[in-house]
This record gives structure tokens, C-alpha cells and sequence, in this order.
């Protein structure tokens, strides 16, 4: 089958109109890539401005020191001190006239 002059004129008249169309599809392959990258910027920016979730920091993380083991209370200042009470109590300990009981302040009555 051979190509007719009169195929050929068809054909040029239609030329242009694949030239627009071939233009177009590049165009929206270039604004495709642009909204990508602004996507992508977007969502760069929000992981900078977010608060991160904190990490697992183990078990001690959320336990509360005991004051015996930090040697005295805080007082509003949150300087340290050693009240006499505290140290008659640390000295009976060492020396082993006080008595404590294991249980002591780990239970709860919430019976009345």
C-alpha cells in the first residue's frame, strides 16, 4: 500500500496538532516533578518544625531516686540539706537499733 498524495496533505494538515499535543504531555511531566518536589519540601519542613517522639531511655528513665540515697530533702531554693531528724534516723540505721519493715510504704489502705 502506498502512500497517495492526498494522504500526505491530510497529514501535514494534522502535524501541528501533534506538535501541541507532544508539547503538553512534557510540560505536564515538568509540573508533575515540580509538585513532587514541593510535596516533598512541604513535608521536610514539617518533620524539622514537629516535636519527635521520645525514644525508649530504658527502664530508670521514669523511675523516682529515693531521698535516703540522695542524703537529704530539697528546700524551695533546691539546695540539699540534712535535717537532725534525717541524720538520728541514718545513724540508727548504720548502727542497727532500727527495725523497718520491708512493706512499709508500698501499700495502700484505701478501706476507709
Amino acid at each position: 500500500m502506498a502512500i497517495q498524495p492526498i494522504d500526505l496533505q491530510a497529514l501535514f494538515t494534522q502535524l501541528d496538532k501533534v506538535a501541541k499535543s507532544q508539547t503538553v504531555q512534557r510540560e505536564g511531566q515538568q509540573i508533575q516533578a515540580s509538585i513532587l518536589q514541593i510535596q516533598t519540601q512541604k513535608k521536610n519542613e514539617q518533620n524539622v518544625q514537629s516535636v519527635n517522639q521520645a525514644q525508649d531511655m530504658g527502664e530508670e528513665a521514669g523511675t523516682i531516686k529515693d531521698e535516703k540515697r540522695q542524703g537529704g530533702r530539697e528546700n524551695n531554693s533546691g539546695a540539699r540539706e540534712r535535717q537532725p531528724q534525717d541524720e538520728e534516723l541514718f545513724e540508727a540505721e548504720e548502727k542497727g537499733d532500727l527495725i523497718r519493715d520491708p512493706a512499709l510504704g508500698r501499700n495502700i489502705d484505701i478501706s476507709g
